[in-house]
């Protein structure tokens, strides 16, 4: 049953959150919903071995499509692929859930992770597009009078594009990035509604900690009964040097769009890796951001995950 429908449209050069208006839900649909780099390839992996129950290497953008991706498919496209899907599905968004309508018998998974290393994973996976890509986003900015200009190319040098991101100030209105919604306004919007009993925040150094752990609690929340035999290979399957291997599979259309195809696509996958690379500026910059835009409760959840406060839906805001 809807609970309500979407609040705010969302429209980049990479999303067009209109794309939701013809979802027709299924009772048992999985919405994968994340800010980017914070693991979103990661979760479709490891719901699409719970949800399969196998270890097979399947393409995961035909799997589990990426609803508001305006320069992959048409709105008319995605969902003739959605209506013709036998298997239980998994969608992927990466907008706030406030961009989304709200349905009280589908679940939705987010995924959080420490924004130091977020910023530092979004500026390798924007560096990395090629010009071909490039030249596809500069035509829906040019073509869109919402957005009404070319893709804004990050700077080279990540410490430059670390720093822009932290001072983005993001205005009223339907366009919000860039190139992708505001990483903090979508933490926010999932934390507010940790309390329903159809959302589930999983965090990514949880997941790096304690994988088959995460991935139990994941398959008990969407009711999925596995057989012990299975979970080793489960799990290993959903490990990221298995998935960095199968990255050209998994991912195919990384080797259109990125310089260094899948390998650019399937970075490094480490926690705190901003520690190697931010200044102690850097650090009080997001700090200050963090308390500007963030609930204490939230703030700490994205630090360390369920190992630093507990359950999301216990903690205080």
């Amino acid at each position: 049953m809807l609970v309500r429908s979407a609040l705010r449209e969302y429209r980049t050069w990479v999303i067009d959150s209109r794309y939701w208006n013809g979802y027709v839900p299924r009772q048992d649909d999985i919405i994968i919903a994340t800010a980017p780099k914070c693991g979103t390839t990661w979760m479709q992996q490891i719901v699409s071995s719970l949800v399969f129950g196998d270890a097979n290497v399947r393409s995961l953008p035909a799997v589990s499509p990426w609803v508001e991706a305006r320069f992959r498919h048409t709105p008319e496209e995605v969902h003739r692929k959605l209506a013709t899907q036998q298997h239980r599905r998994f969608l992927k968004t990466h907008l706030p859930i406030d961009g989304l309508p709200l349905y009280d018998d589908v679940k939705y998974i987010h995924v959080g992770r420490n924004g130091r290393d977020v910023g530092l994973s979004m500026h390798n996976h924007y560096s990395g597009f090629n010009e071909t890509q490039i030249a596809l986003f500069d035509g829906i900015g040019r073509d869109d009078p919402v957005v009404g200009r070319p893709y804004q190319r990050p700077p080279a040098d990540p410490l430059q594009f670390f720093r822009q991101w932290i001072a983005t100030k993001v205005t009223p209105g339907p366009v919000n990035g860039p190139p992708n919604p505001f990483y903090f306004d979508v933490e926010a919007s999932y934390w507010a509604e940790r309390k329903r009993p159809n959302v589930l925040l999983v965090h990514y150094s949880d997941l790096s900690a304690d994988l088959e752990g995460e991935m139990r609690r994941i398959a008990e929340f969407l009711g999925i009964v596995r057989e012990e035999n299975l979970w080793r290979a489960l799990v290993e399957a959903a490990r990221f040097e298995t998935m960095q291997s199968a990255g050209d599979e998994l991912m195919p259309h990384t080797k259109a769009m990125f310089t260094g195809g899948s390998r650019r696509f399937f970075n490094k996958g480490i926690d705190s890796r901003w520690r190697e690379v931010l200044m102690d500026d850097d650090v009080a910059l997001y700090e200050a951001r963090v308390r500007e835009l963030l609930t204490p409760g939230l703030a700490s959840w994205l630090e360390g995950g369920r190992r630093r406060t507990g359950d999301p839906p216990s903690v205080p805001d």
